[in-house]
């Protein structure tokens, strides 16, 4: 008689009550640089800055920590930013001609960033002249006046209206109309001709009455709004592109579309002005494109800064990004790589003071943000605290390193300083230095690694929300390449008209794609590292506080293992340099260990304590000795059809056209087959099912209520050997009485191979082993039933937790695990998790993920949930990310489902590929090229904005206010810098802000509302992590399989003993 035993028993109040202690889901906070930005606004008395982008989100900023994020309503693109001083209230103009009224406000001693008011500008009520509302037509230009309570609105066509701030709603009887401006024109100027779109608009900085109008003809006027007249014109001819008042209200200057610009005196009479003071195309006389931003800014010394963007010669540099900043006989062109968006200057603002006094240039490019030191000769750069372009170069892979020791985190961040020593004068720091960082210090340290496709490796500092670059590691050093040839170009000669000056990190373009890092592993207490790249290099690198100039050890490494009949049509290995070769302080290069053939390597695991690296790729798998410099292993994982891996990764995408080929192939003719022999073939169909049934589903183990079935995987398929996972461990593998090194390999069909180490142990008191060999014997070939990839490999030991890391337990920094009791492995692949006893290899228990929910295992990790009710209390779990984009947490060693929530977008294929977890149940994940969301799963383990702000309005009227406007959603699925935790309607919870002992209510941790990334509808990665043929089908899956799937997952729940905490 069968036995069947259910998983899902009754709900254990106690055990929901637990689960709401450990674990809640909040996206926290969003690392890197927005997004394609659009615009670009500056608070000096308040000192933040905020960037606008292109899908409608706010981003603010101020010192490091302090952040504050908002999105519109409508996916519309930010084209202007302008702040209330003082007030932290920001208006934003966007391309549908709206404006929207944002305000920092506090709740509970923390701020956050709301939207007040919005205002739609009236649709084309045609021509009549008559009524009390002209039509807006398109708002070109805004103006904030009279100390932020009144903004002035220039359109497309020409007219000036005025818009109450605190309402936003428009003046009626203000408006200035074109006619009323040609009025103080002379009869020659009109000439028929019509004024043009407003370009722009200038306040006087001691007056307020005053208003600079710039329009696209050329045509300046400064308008009394007392007067309702013109004090002065500036009878312009050149189409108008950008217009700065000086401070003392005596001159003006304009630029122009022809590349010049003309300084105007505003002290000379009162007729109307034909000809400018001063008139110069600074990179003339051949054509030149337009100036579209100029800068006036003076200084005490009597002379003054022209600082301009754009204006460059046509035909020599038209496509050159460029910022020119003048001064006395001194000018620099700022050479950037990418398009400039706005750029502002830091000085002084009071009206009491006489001048300017520029600290600081602030520029926004689309890949980055530059800061100059304006006050240290030469005008250095100011490295960024936060906003570092993730994407300088495209992110290939990523790597977390939590609980780095305090040693350790020392010595990078003195390596990082060595590479960019700054000048012993600069007195510089960074400008954007607004609002308070409560958050406490970070517990512990933890480093985010990015391997990027130029070969370099990036330290990041993750403990807090700052998203701070340490240290630079890069390869490419080590081979022979074009990037000397690269960098000799780039150097200008003093002499070279304009005299460039490459500005900035971004540079997305590889000297070789082979260089692309594919894999890194960090052992924080050596300092030892293993970087893996795309031709099959591998290499070991150690921590070094000196420069050294030495060889580099190579070794190769043949995983084919002469097994005849393939031959790889890829790209060749890169060569490397011989003889010493001069290292700065830094991770220095050790030993070089090539695979052949030179595929990309697939995996990589390091175990510092037995000097041992183990390396994978879409042939097979080696074991390397660096120590003494030798390979231990090398076997071949191929199949006999596996073609398609012997032509490399730089034939992706005609691999992937011919995988895709392939299968809709397979799928047309089992349809036609299936036609063929529906008539005759039943019993064997029924035997085919039989068969199936009983591999997807043996006897012997657990029932569910309700499975999907699931089509065993052949074993021929293309890129069955590419090995996705690789483990050491010290466990029993040969007998339950002696336990020993092993390492682990599983492969994308579905093999475990499990081999037993013999390695020389240390001599007591000794860091390092002794020098004999160290060998590796075949101890256990495990064949997962269904055959799908195996993605992670990890030992559990006699109390069910995962094995310590190399040097934790000897070291005395982890508890020593229990080689007592029975140790067991689990195995996780793409459709299942499963346990088997070692060293038996006995399955123990299961959870078929594929068959309950429908989805594919796509990364994985063991994380610690630390209880926020007890703070000694912690439990070891599974995390899991699904190809759906979903996150489950499973108990372990049981494999029993706790909590799952809906993380990423299951369209965001890049997304998906890119995450990485943490040890203590954060993860990391792109939403751009250039940005990294950061998330939690942990009650207790939050990394988010804690900040405040001292702002100086009435907050009682607009607390009145925003009680009425419903809540928004933030950008890029970041639910506010809501510095209290918010509930499910979005309002924030004050049960979390009042001590960690307060857990929330249920429905805010179980059911959390996901809000998908505003910026990764549209963004595609061009390399990130690895993305698979199985990715794209399951991006291209029927609208109807995704009805069936959740169809069956509503019969399943409705069936279910006890709900499923999702």
């Amino acid at each position: 008689m069968m036995k069947f035993r259910f998983r899902r028993q009754g709900a254990d109040p106690q055990r929901e009550k637990l689960k709401q202690e450990l674990f809640a889901f909040n996206k926290t906070v969003e690392h890197g640089f927005p997004n394609q930005p659009s615009a670009l606004a500056f608070d000096p008395e308040l000192r933040i800055m905020a960037i606008g982008t292109r899908s409608g989100a706010v981003k603010i900023y101020g010192a490091p920590g302090v952040e504050f994020t908002g999105l519109h309503r409508d996916t519309a693109t930010v084209t202007q930013m302008h702040f209330l001083p003082g007030q932290g209230r920001l208006l934003s103009l966007l391309d549908d001609s709206s404006l929207h009224l944002w305000e920092i406000v506090h709740h509970n001693g923390c701020a956050h960033l709301e939207e007040a008011l919005s205002f739609q500008p009236p649709s084309r009520p045609g021509f009549d002249g008559a009524s009390g509302l002209l039509s807006l037509a398109r708002v070109t230009v805004v103006l904030l006046v009279a100390a932020g309570d009144m903004a002035a609105l220039g359109t497309e066509g020409g007219s000036v209206f005025f818009l109450d701030v605190p309402t936003l709603t428009l003046l009626e009887g203000q408006t200035l109309a074109p006619d009323e401006v040609l009025r103080s024109v002379p009869d020659d100027y009109r000439c028929g001709k019509a004024l043009g779109p407003v370009e722009s608009l200038q306040g006087h900085l001691r007056d307020p009455t005053k208003i600079l109008i710039g329009y696209s003809r050329g045509l300046l006027v400064i308008w009394n709004r007392v007067a309702q007249c013109a004090d002065r014109v500036f009878l312009g001819n050149q189409q108008l592109e950008s217009l700065c008042w000086e401070r003392s209200g005596s001159t003006l200057v304009s630029s122009h579309s022809d590349g010049s610009y003309a300084v105007w005196s505003a002290d000379a009479g009162d007729s109307p002005m034909t000809q400018p003071t001063v008139a110069t195309t600074p990179y003339g006389p051949f054509p030149c494109k337009a100036i579209n931003k100029i800068l006036w800014r003076n200084c005490e010394s009597g002379d003054h800064f022209i600082i301009f963007s754009g204006g460059m010669p046509r035909a020599s540099y038209g496509d050159r990004h460029c910022v020119s900043v003048l001064r006395a006989e001194t000018l620099v062109t700022l050479d950037f790589t990418s398009r400039i968006i706005d750029f502002f200057t830091v000085h002084s603002t009071r009206p009491e003071d006489e001048f300017d006094e520029p600290q600081a240039l602030a520029v926004l490019l689309e890949e980055e943000l530059v800061v100059l030191d304006l006050q240290t000769p030469g005008w250095p750069a100011v490295p960024a605290p936060y906003l570092a372009p993730l994407h300088s170069s495209a992110i290939t892979c990523s790597a977390h390193v939590a609980n780095v020791p305090a040693k350790l985190w020392a010595r990078i961040v003195s390596a990082g300083e060595q590479q960019s020593p700054q000048p012993a004068s600069s007195a510089s720091s960074w400008p954007i230095t607004g609002g308070r960082n409560l958050a406490q210090e970070p517990s512990q340290r933890g480093l985010l690694l990015t391997g990027h496709e130029d070969g370099t490796v990036r330290f990041w500092d993750a403990s807090g929300v700052a998203l701070r670059p340490l240290y630079k590691l890069s390869t490419a050093g080590l081979f022979q390449t074009d990037c000397e040839h690269a960098d000799s170009l780039g150097q200008a000669a003093e002499d070279d008209w304009p005299p460039f000056r490459k500005v900035g990190c971004f540079d997305p373009y590889s000297d070789d794609p082979r260089l692309g890092v594919q894999k890194v592993a960090l052992c924080k207490y050596t300092a030892q590292m293993v970087v893996a790249g795309t031709a099959g290099q591998v290499l070991v690198l150690e921590l070094s506080d000196e420069p050294s100039e030495q060889a580099v050890s190579v070794a190769s490494v043949d995983l084919l293992q002469d097994r005849e009949g393939f031959t790889w049509k890829g790209h060749e290995r890169l060569s490397p340099r011989t003889g010493p070769l001069p290292w700065p302080a830094g991770f220095q290069p050790r030993v070089l260990v090539q695979c052949l053939p030179p595929a990309a390597v697939t995996a990589v695991t390091l175990h510092a304590e037995w000097s041992l690296v183990a390396f994978g790729t879409s042939h097979g798998f080696g074991l390397f000795d660096y120590q003494r410099r030798s390979p231990v292993l090398a076997r071949c994982t191929l199949h006999p059809n596996d073609s398609l891996a012997m032509e490399g990764p730089l034939s992706r995408v005609k691999s992937l056209k011919k995988s895709l080929r392939q299968s809709f192939r397979r799928i047309r003719k089992s349809r036609v087959s299936g036609k063929k022999r529906a008539a005759n073939a039943t019993s064997k169909l029924q035997e085919a099912n039989a068969q199936l049934a009983e591999q997807a589903c043996p006897h012997d183990v657990e029932m569910t209520p309700v499975q999907r079935r699931i089509e065993p995987r052949s074993a021929d398929d293309s890129l069955s050997g590419v090995v996705r996972c690789l483990y050491f461990a010290d466990t029993f593998l040969r007998d339950a009485a002696h336990h020993g090194p092993t390492m682990w390999a599983g492969t994308n069909s579905g093999s475990v191979f499990a081999y037993a180490l013999e390695v020389p142990t240390a001599v007591a008191g000794g860091e390092k082993r002794p020098e004999r060999a160290v060998e590796a014997v075949l101890g256990k070939e495990v064949q997962l039933m269904h055959r799908a990839p195996v993605v992670a490999i990890a030992v559990l030991d006699g109390r069910g937790r995962p094995l310590p890391e190399p040097y934790e337990a000897s070291r005395d920094l982890a508890q020593a695990p229990d080689m007592q009791g029975g140790h067991a492995v689990l195995i996780a692949s793409e459709e299942q998790f499963k346990v088997f006893t070692l060293p038996k290899v006995s399955a123990k228990t299961k959870f078929k993920l594929t068959a309950h929910e429908g989805c594919r295992v796509r990364k994985v990790a063991l994380a610690t949930f630390a209880s926020v009710a007890c703070e000694d209390y912690a439990e070891t779990c599974l995390a899991c990310l699904t190809n759906l984009g979903d996150v489950h947490v499973f108990s372990v060693p049981g494999l029993r489902p706790q909590v799952h929530y809906s993380c990423i977008r299951k369209e965001d294929i890049s997304g998906i590929a890119s995450c990485v977890f943490t040890r203590h149940g954060q993860g990391f994940y792109l939403i751009s090229p250039s940005e990294f969301e950061r998330f939690s799963l942990s009650a207790r383990n939050i990394t988010e904005p804690l900040c405040s702000l001292d702002i100086s309005w009435p907050r009682d009227s607009t607390r009145a206010r925003l009680q009425e406007s419903p809540k928004l959603s933030q950008a890029n699925g970041t639910p506010g810098i809501v510095l209290a935790s918010r509930s499910r309607d979005g309002s924030p919870d004050p049960g979390r802000s009042k001590g960690a002992d307060t857990p929330e209510p249920p429905e805010a941790m179980l059911s959390p509302t996901s809000i998908d990334s505003a910026t990764s509808a549209d963004t595609t990665l061009d390399t990130t992590g690895d993305v698979t043929v199985e990715d794209v089908k399951d991006f291209l899956g029927s609208s109807e399989e995704s009805e069936r799937n959740l169809r069956n997952l509503a019969e399943d729940e409705a069936r279910a003993c006890a709900i499923l905490i999702k």
